[in-house]
């Protein structure tokens, strides 16, 4: 039986599988179970212990929020390590979850060093952490120890700083810049966005959008997206400056132009959520004209 289990919540299959992998890798004794939502999680938790929460926030039937706070008013769970892992980064809801008595944030879209870096310092704090590591080859123990302060905050910041409206203005932005005689210049679209991968946050143009996937065309950048890394898109629209947080992967990338030194990426943007909050403001901003109803990736 293992010496440490772990609870993962998630409405996203793709976002729970990646926490199970970063954490079974890192950790080859530790137990790791998923629930869908917050409902189930707290089925889960009346039923058995826990060492550590990693949860999501919006979640259909009961959300990461309403998890925590009821996790806090059992006397069981009150100090049960629990941390977010989200793509609300606001400071109201930080101040949120601050108040419902959350341990720790992980920012979505977010990489294996920055999970990794809060699960061990959660656990170390509850005595946990050197139970894992007594299970650990010696080699993998001495490097866990000999992590930095540097490596405990994951080495950068986990949530992005930009404002959705702010960052929603850098995609008009660059299609006003002057551009070089061999540039490409930017592409029109139907809207405007910001795409948060774990290196950085860049603004986006929404070429298409439909219910499952969004097509983004961005500015090529010294670091190139991967197939498959995890990402959140933030969308912002109507007079009232609604934004949608959605969860996701990138499905595929391509050169918008033929031609290897193309200044414009055109990325298939899978949707994870299964919130339907998330999924009728999609409809709406499709109702609205914001993109057209259905695309072929890369056509």
């Amino acid at each position: 039986m293992s010496k440490v289990k772990v609870l993962v919540v998630d409405d996203a299959s793709f976002i729970r599988d990646l926490v199970r992998k970063a954490l079974r890798s890192a950790f080859p004794g530790i137990a790791v179970e998923d629930a869908v939502n917050g409902r189930k999680a707290m089925t889960l938790l009346a039923k058995e212990p826990y060492d550590l929460v990693l949860c999501d926030w919006e979640m259909p039937e009961m959300s990461g929020l309403e998890l925590l706070a009821w996790c806090r008013q059992q006397p069981s769970l009150k100090g049960l390590p629990f941390i977010m892992v989200t793509s609300r980064g606001d400071k109201e809801n930080v101040i949120q979850a601050i108040q419902a008595g959350v341990s720790d944030f992980v920012g979505k879209p977010f990489t294996n060093e920055q999970l990794l870096s809060k699960v061990k310092k959660a656990l170390s704090k509850t005595g946990k952490l050197e139970l894992l590591l007594s299970g650990v080859p010696a080699r993998a123990a001495s490097a866990f120890a000999n992590d930095s302060l540097s490596a405990l905050t994951g080495g950068r910041p986990e949530t992005v700083k930009a404002a959705p409206a702010a960052a929603a203005a850098l995609a008009p932005q660059a299609a006003r810049a002057p551009v070089a005689a061999s540039a490409t210049p930017a592409p029109a679209g139907r809207g405007q966005g910001q795409l948060r991968l774990a290196s950085g946050a860049q603004g986006c143009v929404i070429k298409a959008l439909s219910l499952k996937e969004a097509l983004l065309v961005v500015r090529r950048g010294e670091t190139l997206p991967q197939v498959l890394e995890s990402a959140v898109l933030d969308l912002e629209q109507g007079e009232n400056a609604e934004v949608a947080r959605l969860n996701g992967y990138l499905h595929a990338i391509a050169a918008l132009e033929a031609r290897p030194d193309s200044d414009w990426l055109q990325l298939t943007f899978k949707f994870v959520d299964q919130d339907a909050q998330k999924l009728d403001y999609i409809s709406r901003l499709i109702a609205r004209g914001t993109a057209q109803k259905h695309f072929t990736p890369g056509g």
